[in-house]
């Protein structure tokens, strides 16, 4: 039996890196009965037969799985995001950072292509909310190396709306990757989906990437909403507002002598912060089960 770690995952086989080299696996039938599967990222167990083909026996207690990306034991995720053609709406970030923040994950917000549009309100928004924030350039190069220091070290992924430049960016951290980047339509404002798998990238050094399909819309239908009553405490910006409200089932919506709106009018918080903060609260309030978007654990 050996261990090691799924790279990549592709039509049901998957690459698990060893200490004896790479394994070409499929998975148990098991996985399938039971409900679960192998995520990129996962420690598993695997054995190889005599003729090389490989099988994934068991996966090993995760830190944390997502649904989308779908990947697992993730440090950290890292928000492409970008002001100009496609623009990012603030709201998909704060969407990302509430799921990071849930699976005890940090949030690197990444607004790319500065060389169009610096994106000098993005990088405030989440700068002011206590998020790292760098900004790169995947044509110039800008931003890159502050980027690979926020990624040492990490198993990250890569996620933003489709068109920003994910796979761009993945060139640029590692030459002669070559990922096929798409062109972006410029009579739909978005772009075509390019990545069809999803795979971990070294940048050496236990540093990973996982690259993942894009995405050309969010559908709020889709969304996996938090109960509303926990959704105050994945804002990282409310903290040190949260008890001091008059009333303390306070929503932070419009009720008098909440400490946070009075933050927000202050300008100690940020008001798209507090407008995502009002649309996810609406959300979880009009479902009663819910199935959160990333867990701890198996």
């Amino acid at each position: 039996m050996r261990e090691g770690r799924i790279v990549r995952s592709l039509s049901g086989f998957y690459t698990v890196r060893t200490e004896e080299g790479l394994v070409e696996c499929r998975a148990r039938g098991r996985f399938r009965l039971d409900g679960t599967s192998p995520l990129v990222g996962d420690r598993v167990l695997c054995s190889v037969d005599r003729d090389g083909r490989g099988r994934i026996d068991s996966v090993l207690e995760r830190k944390n799985f997502f649904i989308r990306p779908a990947v697992a034991n993730m440090d950290a995720l890292v928000f492409v995001a970008a002001n100009v053609n496609p623009v990012t709406d603030p709201f998909l970030i704060d969407r990302v950072s509430v799921i990071a923040e849930k699976a005890g994950c940090e949030l690197i917000v990444c607004v790319n292509k500065a060389d169009l549009d610096p994106g000098e309100e993005l990088c405030g928004i989440y700068r002011q909310a206590g998020f790292p924030v760098v900004r790169t350039s995947a044509e110039t190069g800008e931003g890159l190396e502050e980027l690979r220091a926020l990624l040492w070290g990490k198993l990250c992924a890569l996620t933003g709306n489709s068109g920003v430049g994910k796979s761009s960016l993945l060139n640029r951290l590692l030459p002669g990757i070559a990922l096929k980047t798409g062109e972006v339509s410029e009579k739909l404002g978005r772009g075509r989906h390019t990545t069809r798998h999803v795979e971990l990238i070294s940048l050496g050094e236990g540093t990973y990437l996982a690259d993942t399909p894009g995405y050309a819309s969010f559908d709020l239908e889709l969304m996996d909403p938090i109960p509303k009553e926990e959704l105050q405490f994945a804002f990282r910006d409310f903290e040190p507002y949260i008890g001091r409200c008059r009333f303390n089932d306070c929503a932070h919506l419009k009720e008098p002598g909440c400490a946070v709106t009075a933050a927000v009018a202050a300008g100690a918080i940020g008001q798209s912060r507090h407008q995502s903060y009002r649309r996810l609260y609406e959300l979880s309030a009009q479902n009663r089960d819910w199935e959160k978007p990333a867990q701890s654990g198996k």
